[in-house]
């Protein structure tokens, strides 16, 4: 059995590549940055795949290279804070590249062939900002949105298809990894152990759990998601994300 990870080099996306390690999972980890996975230590056979996805041709050579996989872990993402017309446009469009394209276009490629062996999972990791909008990350949240929507859709389309193929969503609050220093903001809630959410995610995808949503606060807040007016919402989030201030 084989897991490709991307985005594998830190923060959830290594906690996962140990845990599936313990698992006796093989590993592809993809990551930009080599060396931050050298000397790390794995128990089972790794191979470490050095690309940036968020080109296209690179997204289809990884899956050339790897394509005999049992589960894919799109984990590579990065947010931005600031006003909409404030933000850079570079770093958004960059942004969309990797949480939006690369994902689809990996997510498309791998789950083509799952679905002609009819067995696989595919785990797309979103966030909470999925289920809102984001006045102050507003791209970032935009991305999650595509992300929870898209792998919806596909869920129903394979469960119409009474497909063994899975799909799923990891849906996390903030967690303790390097995604503060990226975005430039710094959250008001204490954030989760990677540790603890790579594992929380893993064991309920495999349980076929489709929304994964670690931490008993972060469950609330998908509660008051969904009963809560957009008008509402909108204002709670805005005042959150001020609250959180940039670096």
């Amino acid at each position: 059995m084989r897991v490709l990870i991307t985005g594998a080099s830190s923060g959830i996306g290594l906690s996962m590549a140990h845990y599936f390690d313990k698992l006796g999972y093989d590993l592809v980890l993809v990551s930009r940055d080599k060396k931050k996975l050298e000397g790390v230590k794995f128990n089972n056979k790794v191979e470490v795949y050095c690309t940036d996805i968020s080109v296209i041709d690179n997204c289809k050579e990884l899956y050339h290279k790897y394509r005999d996989v049992d589960i894919v872990v799109n984990n590579a993402g990065f947010g931005l804070f600031g006003k909409f017309n404030e933000a850079n446009l570079d770093k958004e469009m960059n942004m969309i590249d990797v949480n939006v394209r690369a994902l689809h276009i990996l997510t498309k490629l791998y789950l083509n062939d799952m679905i002609k062996r009819d067995n696989g999972h595919i785990l797309n990791v979103a966030s909470i900002a999925g289920f809102m909008p984001g006045p102050l990350m507003n791209t970032y949240y935009a991305t999650k949105n595509y992300v929870v929507r898209l792998s919806q859709g596909i869920k129903e389309e394979l469960r119409r298809n009474k497909s063994n193929v899975g799909i799923h969503i990891l849906c996390p609050g903030p967690v303790k990894t390097n995604f503060d220093n990226v975005a430039g903001v710094s959250f008001s809630l204490k954030g989760m152990n990677s540790d603890y959410v790579a594992k929380y995610a893993i064991d309920n995808m495999l349980k076929g759990k489709f929304v994964i949503v670690p931490g008993f606060s972060i469950k609330m807040l998908r509660f008051v998601s969904k009963v809560v007016p957009d008008s509402w919402l909108m204002r709670m989030v805005y005042n959150s994300q001020k609250r959180k201030g940039s670096k």
